[in-house]
């Protein structure tokens, strides 16, 4: 069997893990580009035997890079989710966990040169439009991993990537509320539906008999609560005018209950067939914006932040995820941007080879 290599930079990026492309050494027609991805991931088997893939949605993810078309940004960034079992590759949304990798890669890529020290990298979401300003640390104009940063649910720790993220109210919608509510309910449990850089339908946990503090094992043997999730979340994703959600991982879901370890308010982020072991960063910021938004299911959870910017502390299975929020409060919430640290690490570069009778290449 003949086969099709083409060339990759496999990074950590956040929480999560994948190849990273050049768009360019990819198929242009989407069909065929999924089913490059869906042979490169190994997608069709639960730990992705014949792929790089690691067996969970956290590592199944793809970034694909290239030169921007906006004139603001530097790298447009084009994501894929690609599922471990169901040979599923979602375009909608995007990932900010991989987007932190998206700066050192595109640097790797030869996209970018560092400046500096310190070098900015402004990235544009294709999938959602976002702009993001990513802050690498490249002292001798070499990109540095090595450092004193550690987040939640990676061990060790590396040098910070600073992520600014703007643009990304309505990023899928068009509408920070996108059913114009700020609570609704379905199947009797009351949610909120919110557009912050991921379409999200966010619920107590109590309202589905949970404290909110399980563990990610404890959630995913839960079979009964996650087929009353996905029941709520179909109607939710209708109600916000994304169609039939049956195969497509948007809108996310999450639980909010009281925080009990200093935080501001305890959290869980479904993927959304599955409980993430920690954060997502595009989560993180929706969930923020829930719990410092008024009326919404956050309410009585929390002692909510009046002043911005707020640093916003989402307890989650791993650990804690700080956002600092800019904000604005008047007749009702607005959010200007959104900040978060993150990590990255260079883990391999090379070939990935699919059969060339999924594609010949270029």
């Amino acid at each position: 069997m003949t086969q099709t290599g083409i060339p990759f930079v496999f990074m950590r990026g956040g929480t999560s893990r994948g190849p990273y492309f050049k768009r360019a050494d990819l198929p242009e027609d989407r069909g065929t580009l999924a089913e490059v991805l869906l042979a490169a991931l190994g997608s069709g088997h639960p730990i992705n035997i014949d792929g790089i893939g690691g067996g969970v949605a956290v590592t199944t993810k793809v970034a694909m890079l290239s030169p921007s078309e906006d004139d603001w940004a530097d790298v447009d960034y084009f994501f894929a989710q690609v599922s471990v079992e169901d040979r599923l590759v979602d375009f909608k949304p995007t990932c900010g966990n991989i987007l932190s990798g998206v700066g050192p890669a595109a640097v790797e890529m030869g996209l970018v040169t560092p400046t500096g020290d310190e070098t900015e990298v402004k990235i544009r979401a294709v999938n959602t439009g976002a702009r993001v300003l990513a802050r690498l640390q490249t002292p001798g104009g070499t990109m540095r991993y090595d450092g004193e940063t550690e987040i939640a649910g990676v061990p060790g720790t590396a040098a910070p990537i600073a992520l600014n993220f703007m643009g990304v109210v309505g990023s899928s919608t068009g509408a920070f509320l996108p059913t114009g509510n700020l609570r609704d309910t379905f199947d009797g449990i009351e949610v909120t539906c919110m557009d912050v850089a991921m379409p999200m339908a966010i619920a107590r946990a109590e309202d589905f008999g949970l404290t909110g503090y399980e563990t990610v094992e404890e959630l995913d043997t839960n079979r009964e609560f996650f087929a009353r999730m996905e029941a709520v979340r179909l109607k939710a994703g209708k109600a916000m005018g994304l169609g039939d959600v049956t195969q497509s991982v948007t809108p996310k879901f999450g639980l909010f209950a009281p925080a009990r370890d200093g935080g501001t308010i305890c959290t869980r982020y479904f993927m959304p067939w599955t409980t993430h072991p920690s954060m997502a960063v595009t989560g993180s910021q929706c969930l923020a914006s829930c719990a410092l938004t008024p009326g919404t299911v956050a309410d009585g959870l929390l002692v909510r932040p009046t002043q911005s910017p707020a640093n916003v502390v989402l307890e989650h299975a791993s650990g804690t995820i700080e956002v600092l929020v800019d904000f604005e409060m008047n007749n009702h919430f607005t959010l200007n941007s959104a900040g978060l640290l993150r990590t990255a690490r260079k883990l391999a570069d090379g070939h990935i080879y699919v059969p060339s009778s999924v594609w010949k290449g270029r």
